[in-house]
């Protein structure tokens, strides 16, 4: 058994998977589908912004429990977890990234750029996915 523990993880991975497979069914073919106000475009920012929370609280949680301090930010968690060695360096930059969007979308959802949003929902579910995967592999001696 690592420091993590495995059940939780598992729990929140199926609740992340869940969450980006709404994404998938919402999200338009086209960028030029994607339109503001529409029941997908909310969709897709709800589900995006959810998965993406639920990975920097376990983030920030992995942090904490392999005792490398507590992040100052969430994208800190992931430079934290970078140079711990748990996640490679262009991970690292996209899921500090994937932090950004998250504080953007959580502060200033009226200003949200949809051609970003977009590219995020394109991009960054397998970003996301990636992560939990690293944590999944940490083994015992992960500490």
């Amino acid at each position: 058994m690592s420091v993590l523990d495995r059940a939780v993880l598992a729990e929140r991975a199926m609740t992340v998977q869940r969450h980006l497979a709404r994404v998938a069914e919402r999200l338009p073919a086209s960028p030029a589908d994607f339109q503001p106000a529409t029941d997908a475009s909310d969709a897709v920012v709800l589900h995006l912004w959810q998965a993406t929370q639920i990975v920097i609280d376990i983030a920030m949680g992995t942090c904490l429990a392999l005792r490398l301090g507590t992040p100052h930010s969430y994208g800190d968690a992931f430079r934290r977890l970078e140079e711990a060695g748990v996640i490679e360096a262009d991970l690292a930059d996209r899921l500090v990234r994937a932090a950004g969007f998250r504080n953007v979308v959580a502060h200033a959802y009226e200003s949200l750029d949809l051609a970003r949003v977009y590219r995020s929902a394109t991009d960054g579910p397998a970003d996301l996915l990636r992560f939990l995967a690293r944590l999944k592999d940490l083994g015992p001696s992960a500490r």
